[in-house]
């Protein structure tokens, strides 16, 4: 209860307050605009929070990502491009609807669905992430060396279809990781002489030149204007007993968007498309989906917005990312001086469960500013991609040279935004480097205090039971993938 009491006394103050609403705010615009996303987003308002309490930061940071979720759907109904990979599902039957005249419709179902589904997810998390805790207390270093083992197979699932491609970014980013002073020896390496790599390169650096400015250098190139969103609008309305009557929806919406966005590496996009098809098997209606179902709309809105508090359970409890927005969340965390994972309880309760008590405000925040916002999506998504691309650079150094005040940073943010936008022209996904950087000095620090442990002697990793359960996973996590792709390649042939 006394935790409870400090997560309200985080959240009910105007400094609280006002985050969750200008995060919420923001995060609404940034989901909306096709080619953002709520990593960027996050990502680019690292720096804001550096002069604020950690527990108001981070509800600013949680804030937009949740918004960002939900405002993927705006785009993908308006203008049949999503704003968010997570909105991929909502296109299907959300355009379909706007182009019939019943966009207004189908914007307040993602909206309702987006809030109901939030707040199931953050229920999950609260009720979920104690016991866990408890559980994750008994790991030592062997056991979060394996964990970060297991986290590193996670690259297969962020990389879609192009593993090999994935396993190569992943690279990038276990060679970045080490960059600065080895934690064994204190001796530098790979610092080129420059000692602004003595502490390692900055992950905020990383993240804003291949999220922010590779995407701005992406915009600048189409350089051309968002098509206008047109509706002609027929009506038609979400009213309360419609609403109801989707309430089986949105529930098995939730669950399954809780569920996935747990599973680190998983994501909305995943939940989005599970949500849609489960959906449609249940559908008394089935052939209706595709053709402006608002049901369509409504599954998978709420599955991405409900593994927003799925995703944050093992960032919070394993301090692994549920998703690449919860990657950049590890990194705020550490910016600010906090490890994630089980000590985050008991060292900083009230970020915790302030989290909690803002979740829990972020989504009638969302509900509110999403409807008073409804008749201004037209106009917004009509910014010329040229203006959009120049603000994206401007806010990206900007936050960079305010990490250190350096304009070594700043060189390297544009170094990054250029190796980013090559990656992003040559298909790889981003996801695994990032996953890879965040993972990279867990596994080598962990594995170096096992080896001290053991005198340098590795079966201790075979001696803990849960060390060698958490590897046997790993491993078939890593193997798994391969022999899929092996018989997929062999079917085609055969």
């Amino acid at each position: 209860m006394q935790e409870i009491l400090l997560g309200v006394e985080a959240v009910f103050n105007w400094q609280g307050l006002l985050a969750i609403f200008i995060g919420t705010a923001l995060g609404i615009v940034i989901g909306a605009l096709p080619g953002l996303g709520p990593s960027l987003g996050v990502a680019l308002l690292i720096p804001a929070t550096f002069s604020l309490p950690p527990s108001v930061g981070f509800n600013l940071l949680v804030s937009l990502y949740i918004a960002a979720e939900y405002g993927g759907s705006i785009s993908a109904i308006l203008i049949g491009t999503p704003g968010t990979a997570a909105a991929t599902a909502t296109v299907v039957d959300g355009y379909p609807m706007n182009r019939q005249g019943r966009g207004a419709m189908a914007l307040q179902a993602s909206l309702a669905a987006s809030t109901f589904g939030g707040i199931v997810g953050a229920i999950a998390l609260i009720v979920l992430s104690q016991p866990l805790v408890a559980f994750v207390l008994q790991f030592g270093p062997p056991e979060y060396f394996a964990l970060g083992l297991f986290g590193l197979t996670l690259i297969a699932s962020l990389s879609g279809d192009t593993l090999l491609k994935g396993l190569a970014a992943a690279m990038i980013g276990l060679l970045l990781a080490v960059i600065g002073v080895d934690p064994v020896s204190g001796a530098p390496r790979y610092t080129g002489g420059f000692f602004e790599l003595y502490e390692g390169i900055p992950f905020l650096v990383v993240l804003i030149g291949v999220f922010a400015l590779a995407e701005a250098f992406t915009l600048a190139e189409r350089n051309d204007a968002m098509e206008e969103a047109r509706i002609t609008d027929t009506g038609e309305r979400l009213t309360l007993r419609s609403a109801a009557g989707m309430l089986p929806t949105f529930l098995r919406g939730s669950v399954i968007g809780t569920l996935v966005g747990a599973i680190p590496g998983a994501g909305a996009n995943i939940a989005g498309w599970l949500s849609y098809d489960q959906e449609r098997r249940w559908s008394k209606e089935p052939e209706t989906f595709g053709k402006g179902q608002i049901k369509g709309v409504a599954a998978p809105e709420s599955a991405n917005s409900a593994s927003v508090g799925g995703a944050l359970i093992p960032l919070l409890t394993l301090g692994l990312p549920g998703s690449p927005t919860t990657a950049v969340l590890i990194g705020a965390l550490i910016i600010h001086g906090l490890q994630p994972g089980p000590s985050l309880f008991a060292d900083s309760p009230d970020l915790v469960y302030g989290l909690f008590i803002g979740m829990l405000v972020a989504f009638p925040t969302l509900y509110i500013l999403g409807i008073a916002a409804m008749p201004v999506w037209r106009r917004v998504l009509a910014l010329p991609n040229s203006v959009l691309a120049v603000g994206i650079v401007i806010l990206s150094l900007v936050g960079t040279y305010a990490l250190r005040n350096l304009m070594f940073d700043v060189w390297l943010a544009l170094i990054f935004g250029v190796l980013g936008y090559i990656l992003k022209k040559l298909r790889f996904p981003m996801a695994p480097l990032v996953l890879a950087m965040v993972l990279g000095a867990i596994v080598e620090s962990n594995y170096a205090r096992s080896m001290i442990m053991s005198q340098g002697s590795h079966s201790i990793f075979f001696e803990r039971p849960l060390s060698v359960v958490m590897i046997a996973v790993a491993v078939i996590a890593l193997v798994w993938p391969m022999v899929s792709m092996v018989r997929q390649r062999r079917a085609t042939t055969d």
